[in-house]
C-alpha cells in the first residue's frame, strides 16, 4: 500500500473527497490516500514541486503565471466544469436579475471566488473597472497569490449574506448551502446561469512526479474516476456518508446532505475531462491576477494523456455499463430547494435537530 498526499484547497472539496476515501476505491488500487486537510496555494507551490506533496486538489488561478516563471505544475484531471450560484438580494431592492446590479455593490470573497464575480459580471455587460458595479471584499489577499492576508481573518469570517441583510451590500453571488441560509432568512435568491469554471477537486501534481510515477498517478485516477462513480450511482449510500464525514460547518441533517448530493452528482466529470469554456473563463482570471499568465497557452498546463489512456482502454465506460441496483432499488427521493428551505433553523440545520447552536 502506497501512501500519497492529496491535500484540498477548501474544505468544500471534502463532500466528494469523503465519499471516494469511503468507498474504497483509492485502496483497491494500492493506494492510502491522506486527503483530509488543508493545504495553502503558497505552500502547494513550494511542496509540490519538491515531490513532498504528491498531489493537490486545487490552486487553480495563481498556477499559470507560475508557469510562466518555469514552475513544472500540472493538471491531470477535472471533476467540476462549472460554477452553479444564485443571486442574492434584499426582497425590496428592485434587483431582479444581473443587469440590475448596475452601480449597485456587489459583496465578494475568497480570491477565486471573487474573481469569478469579476468575470460573471464583465461577461454580463458590468465592468468594475468602468466603475459599472463595485466589489466589496472584506478579507484582503496577499498580492499574487490565493492566501488572505490574515489567516484569522479569514477563520472568523461573516457570511455575505448577512452583509445583504444589514444593508451593507446590495447583492451577492452564492452556491449552496448559503444561499440556502440566505433564502430561510428572508431575502430574495434568484436563479441565473451557472459559469463554466475550473474549480473545486482539480487533481494537480508536478510535471517530475508524474513523470517519474505513472503507474502511481494511473492507479491515483482510477480509484477518483471509481470513487466519482459510486458518487453519481450509489445515492442512498453516498448520501450517507456525506452526512456522516460532511461535518466541518456542524452537524448535517438528512435534508441537508440530500441536497448537497442532488446539486453535485449530476455535474462530476465522469471521465476527468476539462472544458474549454471552463479553461478559458480561469485562464482570464488568471491574466487579471498576474499579468505573467499571458506570456503562455493555458493548455501548456493540462496533460491529459493519462486520463485519455484510461478512457481508451474503455476502463471508464466499462463502469457506466452496468445499471446500478443501489439507484434501482431506492425509494428516496431528491429534496426541493423549497422543502429544504422550509426546514431549515438559521443556524443551517434542519428543525427538529439536537444542533446545541441555541444553547
Amino acid at each position: 500500500m502506497d501512501t500519497v498526499a492529496f491535500p484540498y484547497r477548501s474544505a468544500g472539496h471534502l463532500a466528494l473527497l469523503h465519499v471516494v476515501a469511503e468507498s474504497g476505491s483509492w485502496e483497491k488500487y494500492g493506494l492510502r490516500v491522506n486527503y483530509d486537510y488543508q493545504i495553502s496555494s503558497s505552500d502547494a507551490h513550494d511542496l509540490v514541486p519538491k515531490g513532498e506533496v504528491e498531489f493537490v486538489g486545487g490552486n487553480h488561478v495563481s498556477t499559470y503565471a507560475h508557469r510562466a516563471r518555469g514552475d513544472s505544475w500540472v493538471y491531470l484531471g477535472q471533476t467540476l466544469n462549472q460554477v452553479n450560484t444564485r443571486l442574492v438580494v434584499r426582497p425590496d431592492s428592485e434587483i431582479n436579475s444581473v443587469a440590475d446590479l448596475r452601480e449597485k455593490v456587489v459583496a465578494v470573497r475568497g480570491s477565486h471566488p471573487s474573481l469569478n464575480d469579476w468575470l460573471y459580471l464583465k461577461q454580463n455587460g458590468l465592468d468594475v473597472d468602468r466603475d459599472d458595479v463595485v466589489l466589496h471584499n472584506p478579507i484582503r489577499h496577499k498580492p499574487g497569490t490565493m492566501d488572505p492576508v490574515d489567516a484569522d481573518v479569514e477563520k472568523k469570517k461573516q457570511p455575505l449574506w448577512h452583509l445583504i441583510r444589514d444593508k451593507k451590500v446590495d447583492a451577492a453571488f452564492l452556491t449552496a448551502p448559503s444561499s440556502l441560509l440566505a433564502e430561510e432568512a428572508g431575502l430574495k435568491c434568484i436563479d441565473i446561469p451557472p459559469q463554466p469554471m475550473i474549480w473545486f477537486t482539480t487533481v494537480s501534481s508536478s510535471l517530475g512526479f508524474a513523470q517519474k510515477h505513472p503507474e502511481i498517478v494511473e492507479r491515483f485516477l482510477k480509484g477518483l474516476i471509481e470513487g466519482i462513480y459510486f458518487f453519481k450511482t450509489k445515492r442512498e449510500a453516498t448520501i450517507a456518508i456525506i452526512q456522516k464525514r460532511y461535518n466541518r460547518e456542524g452537524i448535517m441533517s438528512l435534508a441537508h446532505a440530500t441536497f448537497i448530493y442532488d446539486n453535485l452528482a449530476p455535474y462530476l466529470e465522469p471521465k476527468l475531462y476539462p472544458k474549454m469554456t471552463a479553461i478559458a473563463n480561469v485562464y482570464e482570471e488568471a491574466k487579471r491576477q498576474d499579468p505573467d499568465a499571458k506570456k503562455i497557452n493555458p493548455l501548456e498546463l493540462w496533460d491529459m494523456h493519462h486520463v485519455r489512456k484510461l478512457d481508451d482502454t474503455g476502463f471508464i465506460d466499462a463502469l457506466y455499463a452496468a445499471p446500478s441496483q443501489s439507484n434501482a432499488t431506492s425509494n428516496s427521493v431528491p429534496v426541493s430547494r423549497v422543502e429544504l428551505v422550509a426546514a431549515l433553523k438559521t443556524c443551517g440545520h434542519v428543525e427538529g435537530d439536537s444542533c446545541g447552536c441555541d444553547e
